[in-house]
């Protein structure tokens, strides 16, 4: 540069400086008009190195960016890309500096150099953009000022020339074969290279991405302004990189600034409706190539159907012509009139066996505008070959919804249900993931959570209930699938932890839907789900109790004797670890069992497991459970009554065994069952061993249960003495083994009241019940056996183990239990006892003794 634009350009006034890059773009201009572009190239370079590069001279940057600016103002749209590169590199990195002054003019100068680039500022896309993210949140006004001006140059460069610019200094490869000639001479294309264009939209990504983290508020509203704009472009199609950047633009909507929340959620509504166009449009395109298909087909039919007819028709009149032919009994005259006629019928024939002709019509014929062929260069419709990562989305959106803010939770709850319509088949992959947050959801405060959380829930029950996941999601994803089985059982038993009510319904639904879906795969899947739902039964919620016995009754119901009986074992186990439970709710538990599986089939399994257990005192313990639930639940009726009739034989064998743990309940049984020989048996043999108070507080109940309903047809046989001696012995014997009490005042009263019927001669070997028992003996006999082997057992094991106050509390436990349960079978009694109570049991006294 001439010495007085050199000093100008480095003068501290400004007006100083402009003038000097007047004189400067002067003689750029003469430079281009005379071709001297060594000379442009030497001045490009002083002011790079002297001026702008000058990073402790801030009068020689001033100079240097406006020095730039005129020299790509002098050289124009045409010659200024040559010298683009030369030119930008220092104007980007003097909006580094710390002067706001120099970042000022740093703006100014891109924006010139920008108007005269036009399509080539795109080159170096990624790098202005870059610099605008840090300058829109500059401390310095008038520098915000200066990026909102050059940002909006920017902006309209970009939706303008985006798509199409190829920059004027590409050069395509020489050598890039794109043809080639066969062996038949025939020219084939076989590369096609494609021009890249100034914008790239791939490589700009990983810079959004990165930019997409800032906190600042001024920044987020530039990047959401970007994001609007390059979506408006249709052929860039942003939202195929739509992954890349949606979590960190859905944190937005969590700022403390409202207009960036207003911005980035209306900005996400326009990507939703975009998604969902993009859908209509390629199922449009895809009904519409199988219509055209079909369309095809049926032409083809039609036109072969119509080459048979003609076949026929060609044949049909051959054989008359021969035959016209072969007549010699007609004149000349009338044989050249016949081949006359003949002549006629092979035109008019021609028109109609003429397939080719045929043929060609159809094929030029006139096509509609809703027939082209959208796979074979037909009308292309925008969006219709753009790929969208649902399973990504998806996946984002999941992460999303865990977020503690409800307007982020709210929007992926919207996208969701969406996304549920367009590819349902994408939320197969995350179901175990998706629910364990959905179902918390469930419970949110907020109602418009919760509905859109339960619209949600209900379109994915739906999807998988009527999805065959055994024939529709083959091949790969059902091999992906069929290991989150398991992933889901799991994350819904995880939801029974939940301490809300909805929540833990919600998960119960999902298991009996998965259940009812396929049984057999849900059993094998559940080895740990029995023990949960198990565990279940202690919620305080009736709704929660109710779901879970009716899955459970599910799959008992439909499952083989194996698998229910380790569900029973899995019963008493809980009951042995969970003491607590085993006081409180084991009562309740294994009557609402009954209620909705087989009560025989429960205590048969209960019975064989208990034989198996080593810990005799909660084995004793359980066996007064069942046993009070036997005697006085409504749900054991029909076992009761079963038992009552003798009706079979394995089913008391089965129970007695175990009931010899607790003899006051063997006792009971065998009075239930109308054993009473051997019931008469056991009072003898229950004489030779010590009676704890346990066993005497559990007799003071079974003296009460005798007043209850359900042995009235054990007090009716107190009226045939002779039909039922050992019915006497063994009452008579219980009352022996009493201490004088109330329930030895009851059982006397109650004997006394039958004792002239009972003065009268008995003879046990005539009687009817020696027959019986003369048959039954031996079976008897093994019982008795078992039951003092028991006994024997459980005294030498009472003696090595300590004092156990926890059982004789859980005994006093079940009295309350079971007096508040005989106030309701003894209503009618007292009803009919002219509102007067029949005398309490006496062993709540006995215990406050």
């Amino acid at each position: 540069m001439d010495r007085q634009i050199s000093r100008g350009l480095n003068d501290r006034v400004y007006d100083k400086r402009k003038a000097a890059a007047l004189e400067l773009e002067k003689v750029i201009r003469e430079c281009v008009s005379e071709g001297n572009h060594q000379r442009i190239t030497a001045i490009i370079t002083q002011l790079r190195n002297e001026y702008a590069y000058a990073v402790h001279q801030p009068n020689a940057r001033y100079g240097g960016l406006i020095g730039l600016a005129a020299v790509a103002i002098a050289l124009g749209q045409n010659e200024f890309p040559k010298y683009l590169e030369l030119i930008m590199h220092p104007v980007l990195a003097c909006f580094g500096d710390q002067d706001s002054v120099v970042r000022y003019f740093a703006c100014e100068a891109l924006y010139n150099i920008a108007k005269v680039a036009k399509g080539e500022i795109l080159i170096y896309f990624n790098e202005i953009f870059d610099v605008l993210c840090k300058l829109v949140a500059d401390v310095d006004i008038g520098v915000k000022n200066g990026a909102d001006i050059l940002d909006r140059l920017i902006k309209d460069i970009t939706s303008e020339k985006a798509v199409t610019y190829v920059s004027i200094l590409y050069r395509p490869q020489e050598d890039a074969q794109n043809k080639i000639v066969d062996s038949r001479g025939k020219t084939l294309q076989v590369y096609d290279p494609q021009i890249p264009k100034a914008f790239s939209l791939q490589k700009f990504i990983p810079l959004l991405k990165e930019r997409m983290y800032a906190s600042n508020p001024y920044t987020r509203m530039f990047l959401v302004s970007w994001l609007r704009l390059l979506d408006s472009i249709p052929d860039l199609e942003l939202v195929s990189y739509l992954p890349a950047f949606l979590q960190p633009l859905l944190s937005y909507l969590s700022s403390s600034n409202h207009d960036v929340k207003v911005v980035t959620a209306s900005f996400l509504g326009l990507l939703l409706q975009e998604i969902k166009r993009i859908h209509e449009i390629k199922k449009y395109v895809s009904n519409e190539k199988k219509r055209l298909s079909l369309r095809k087909h049926d032409l083809n039919d039609e036109l072969n159907s119509n080459a048979k007819n003609d076949e026929k028709d060609t044949r049909e009149s051959t054989d008359n012509l021969s035959d016209n032919n072969n007549n010699k009994g007609k004149s000349n005259d009338n044989n050249i009139d016949d081949g006359h006629d003949h002549n006629e019928d092979i035109d008019r024939n021609g028109e109609g066996i003429n397939g080719k002709r045929i043929f060609s019509e159809m094929n030029h014929m006139p096509t509609n505008d809703d027939s082209h062929d959208y796979s074979d260069g037909g009308i292309y419709i925008p969006g219709q070959d753009t790929i969208i990562d649902y399973p990504k989305i998806i996946d984002i959106l999941i992460a999303s919804l865990d977020s503690s803010e409800e307007s982020i939770q709210l929007v992926a709850l919207q996208w969701l249900e969406a996304l549920l319509d367009i590819s349902p088949e994408s939320f197969i992959l995350f179901m175990p993931k998706l629910l364990s947050v959905l179902l918390q959801t469930i419970s949110h405060t907020n109602p418009d959570l919760k509905n859109k959380a339960n619209e949600v829930n209900n379109k994915l029950i739906e999807l998988v209930s009527t999805s065959n996941l055994d024939t529709h999601f083959q091949g790969e994803l059902e091999a992906k699938f069929t290991p989150n089985y398991s992933s889901i059982v799991n994350q819904l038993t995880l939801q029974f932890l939940n301490e809300k009510e909805s929540t833990r319904l919600a998960a119960l639904d999902w298991l009996i839907m998965l259940h009812d879906k396929n049984p057999q795969r849900f059993l094998e899947q559940s080895d740990s789900t029995f023990v949960t739902l198990l565990k279940a039964l202690n919620d305080p919620s009736d709704a929660v109790i109710n779901k879970d016995l009716e899955l459970l009754s599910k799959l008992s119901n439909e499952s083989d004797d194996n698998y229910f009986q380790s569900f029973m074992e899995d019963l008493l186990k809980l009951f042995r670890k969970d003491r607590k439970l085993l006081a409180t709710k084991a009562d309740f538990i294994i009557r609402t069992v009954c209620a909705s599986l087989n009560a025989e089939r429960i205590y048969m399994s209960l019975a064989k497991a208990l034989e198996s257990e080593t810990n005799l005192n909660f084995v004793s313990l359980m066996v007064q459970i069942l046993n009070n639930n036997l005697i006085t639940a409504p749900e054991l009726s029909k076992l009761r009554k079963k038992l009552s009739n003798k009706a079979d034989w394995p089913i008391f064998q089965a129970l007695f065994k175990s009931w010899c743990y607790n003899p006051p309940a063997a006792l009971s049984l065998c009075l239930l069952a109308e054993r009473h020989a051997l019931a008469f048996s056991l009072v003898e043999s229950l004489a030779e061993f010590e009676i704890s108070v346990g066993i005497l507080v559990q007799i003071d109940i079974l003296v009460q249960l005798l007043e209850s309903p359900v042995f009235s047809k054990l007090r009716m046989k107190l009226l045939n003495p002779s039909e039922n001696p050992y019915l006497y012995k063994c009452l008579f014997g219980i009352l022996m083994l009493l201490p004088q009490s109330s329930a030895f005042n009851i059982l006397k009263n109650r004997l006394a009241s039958v004792s002239p019927i009972a003065s009268l001669p008995i003879s046990v070997e005539n009687g009817s019940t020696s027959k019986i028992d003369a048959k039954n003996r031996e079976r008897y006999d093994d019982l008795l056996e078992h039951f003092n082997n028991i006994q024997k057992n459980h005294e030498s094991y009472k003696y090595q183990q300590p004092p156990n106050t926890t059982m004789l509390s859980n005994i006093h436990d079940g009295v309350n239990n079971i007096t508040k349960r005989m106030s309701f079978i003894n209503r009618d009694d007292i009803n009919s006892n002219n509102g007067m109570p029949l005398e309490t049991s006496s062993a709540i006294s006995f215990s406050r003794d």
